[in-house]
């Protein structure tokens, strides 16, 4: 039985809660907050009694195996620190820290002390991303990807998250090096950290503010932004996000040497598209019947997975999680690969680092080279 605390008691961490109590052999001993009625209050609707203000008193007193981090990111490195050395296994939500160089450091203490981390990047875990593994590993791409695109949108709509941010300087959002962007796209960067080498050759990020957010009073924050990089292999990648795009586009394009595939979030769907050339009028009917089928199967497959139970809210976290505490268990590789992460990681600081220019950009950009 795997004993697992949550520290950080705000929103996401009911979406942990219920995550965990769906995963066999585990239990939730106990819960961590800074304000103690946060934890209290969250102990109360999940059945869990043992509520503590100070993370030192939880470890010592309670001696998690798995400690899941859902504060805000400015507090992943010290408080993951901690419990790596209790001897405490980590999950540590997303954005894993603020610069890469702290997600190093991590990495580098879990793996001396022989504990495992992951990061929460479970929109690596839905089912479509699942299925979009499978197909890469069957070689339905024929070989290396030569090109990869990650589109992601946000709701400026949402006010109970931007209304807040926009209101107060202090914000938590507001004091991370990449504010807006930092907080959010570190999912749409794992994406492409998945298939892009270590040795990243060229990063060029432009931003920009939206008429939306500067007219909800923005002041200096940028919801607006394109990347383009290569790899050393020669892979090129793309990243898209964007606060102004109707209807909102969440998808990873993969393009191969002979056919590509999409996976689209908004709709949890993988299209597969095949080099298929006709020479006649059949090009103008074929392929749109041949997409056709690709979603009407789509539309079968997460009917079937609705009627299983394997289709619901945050099963992506789910997913993660389960492979996370199995990797616990059998002793074998965390879900996300230390180098994803660290990739993730320096990639977002270099991206900051250009469009904020609170650092030096070709420093940055050695680093990830190196």
């Amino acid at each position: 039985m795997l004993r697992a605390a949550i520290v950080g008691c705000g929103k996401i961490a009911d979406q942990h809660m219920l995550a965990i109590q769906r995963i066999p052999n585990c239990k939730i001993v106990s819960l961590c907050d800074q304000e103690l009625l946060m934890a209290r209050q969250l102990g109360e609707r999940s059945g869990v009694s043992e509520c503590f203000s100070d993370l030192a008193v939880m470890l010592k007193s309670v001696s998690p195996d798995i400690v899941h981090i859902t504060t805000p990111p400015q507090s992943h490195f010290s408080l993951a620190q901690q419990c790596l050395e209790s001897g405490s296994h980590v999950y540590l939500e997303k954005p894993f820290t603020v610069t890469a160089r702290e997600a190093e450091a991590l990495i580098q203490l879990a793996e001396t002390r022989n504990l495992k981390m992951t990061a929460g990047h479970n929109l690596q875990f839905t089912l479509e991303m699942l299925q979009m593994r499978r197909l890469v590993k069957e070689e339905f791409l024929g070989g290396r990807p030569v090109h990869v695109e990650s589109h992601w949108t946000y709701d400026l709509g949402d006010t109970n998250y931007v209304g807040p941010m926009l209101g107060s300087r202090a914000h938590w959002v507001r004091q991370l090096p990449g504010q807006l962007f930092h907080n959010i796209i570190s999912h749409g960067i794992a994406k492409l950290s998945e298939f892009l080498d270590d040795d990243i050759t060229e990063i060029q990020a432009s931003a920009h503010q939206s008429p939306r957010l500067q007219a909800l009073g923005g002041e200096e924050v940028l919801d607006e932004l394109r990347v383009h990089m290569r790899d050393k292999a020669g892979t090129t990648a793309y990243f898209c996000f964007s606060t102004q795009i109707k209807p909102g586009l969440n998808h990873l394009l993969i393009c191969g040497p002979r056919n590509s595939i999409i996976v689209d979030h908004s709709c949890g769907a993988v299209v597969r598209n095949r080099d298929r050339g006709f020479k006649s009028y059949l090009t103008f009917f074929v392929p749109p019947l041949l997409g056709a089928w690709e979603h009407l199967g789509n539309a079968r497959h997460n009917f079937a997975n609705f009627l299983g139970r394997k289709l619901y809210q945050d099963s992506g976290m789910t997913e993660l999680i389960n492979c996370f505490y199995n990797s616990i268990q059998t002793e074998g590789p965390p879900p996300i690969p230390y180098r994803e992460i660290i990739l993730t990681a320096r990639i977002m600081d270099e991206i900051f680092a250009q469009i904020y220019g609170d650092r030096k950009a070709s420093g940055q950009l050695e680093r990830i080279q190196g």
